[in-house]
C-alpha cells in the first residue's frame, strides 16, 4: 500500500476492518468504485468470486438457536436473543435494515425462510460474520437509493397485520428513527403537528411522499408548491408551520434538500 495516499491507506484499512476482506480484496472493490467506501461495499458483496457463501448447516444452527420452541418462527425472544447475541440495541435502526435484507413481512417476527434469504444475502453462518457486518448495514443507510427502499419497506413492515394504513404512534416512532439517520430538521414539527391535528393512521402514500417532501423542499418551506400534488396532510403540515410561525430558519439548520 505504499504507493497510496494516506487517505486512500487508511479507506483501505477501514474497508478491511469492516467486510474481513483481504488487502487485494479491498483494493479491487476500492479501485472499482472510484475510491467510494459505500460504493466499494456494493461492489464487494455483489461479486460471486469473493463473496463469501454462508455454509447451510451453520445457518440452521443459528436459526435454532433463535427460533421459538413452539412455533417454526423467530419471535420477539428470539429478537431479543439475537440482539444480545451481536451486541446491538432492539430498537437500533441496524434491525430495520436486517430486516430489510431478510425481506421480513412483519415486525418482531423471521420465517425460516426470511432469516435464511437475509442472511444469505449478507454473507453471515456465524456471530462473528454478524457482527462484523453490522458496520456495512449501516454504511446502506447513506446511499440514497437504499435508504428510500429502505424507508418504503418500513411501512408495510411496521404495519399490524391486515391493516393498509400505520397506526400513527408506529409511524412517528419510525419517521423518529429514520429521520434522526438523514437529519430532516422538520420531523418533530411533522409528528408534533400529526398528533395536534390527524391523529389518525397514516396512509401508504402520505408516507412514500414525505420522503420525497422531506429531500426536495427546504426547510424554510420557500420552494414549497402549493399546487403541487402533495397528499392532503402534506398541505396542512404546511398551513399549519405558516399559521404557527414555525418557519425553521435556513442559517441555523442543513437542509437535506441542499445535500442532494
Amino acid at each position: 500500500m505504499h504507493k497510496l495516499g494516506r487517505s486512500q491507506r487508511d479507506k483501505v484499512q477501514q474497508f478491511m476492518t469492516i467486510t474481513g476482506a483481504s488487502e487485494k480484496a479491498a483494493l479491487q472493490a476500492l479501485k472499482a468504485s472510484d475510491w467510494h467506501l459505500e460504493g466499494a461495499f456494493d461492489f464487494f458483496y455483489s461479486q460471486p468470486q469473493i463473496k463469501s457463501y454462508p455454509d447451510t448447516k451453520h445457518l440452521e444452527d443459528l436459526y435454532n438457536r433463535y427460533k421459538d420452541p413452539y412455533t417454526d418462527m423467530i419471535l420477539v425472544d428470539g429478537i431479543t436473543l439475537l440482539c444480545n447475541d451481536i451486541q446491538v440495541d432492539p430498537q437500533d435502526i441496524v434491525m430495520l435494515v436486517l430486516s430489510w435484507h431478510m425481506k421480513a413481512s412483519t415486525m418482531c417476527e423471521y420465517s425460516k425462510q426470511e432469516f435464511f434469504t437475509g442472511l444469505q444475502a449478507l454473507g453471515i453462518d456465524s456471530l462473528g460474520k454478524f457482527r462484523e457486518r453490522i458496520p456495512f448495514m449501516r454504511s446502506e443507510l447513506k446511499d440514497e437509493q437504499k435508504f428510500g427502499e429502505i424507508y418504503n419497506f418500513a411501512f408495510g413492515w411496521a404495519k399490524e397485520k391486515g391493516q393498509k394504513s400505520l397506526a400513527l404512534d408506529t409511524a412517528i416512532g419510525m419517521w423518529q428513527l429514520l429521520f434522526a439517520e438523514k437529519q430532516w430538521p422538520l420531523v418533530d414539527h411533522w409528528c408534533q403537528f400529526l398528533q395536534a391535528r390527524h391523529n389518525k393512521a397514516i396512509s401508504r402514500d402520505t408516507w412514500s411522499q414525505l420522503l420525497e417532501f422531506a429531500r426536495t423542499v427546504d426547510t424554510s418551506l420557500s420552494n414549497y408548491d402549493a399546487e403541487g400534488a402533495w397528499p392532503y396532510l402534506i398541505d396542512e403540515f404546511v398551513e399549519y408551520m405558516n399559521e404557527n410561525g414555525i418557519i425553521s430558519n435556513p442559517q441555523s439548520m442543513t437542509d437535506w434538500s441542499k445535500k442532494r
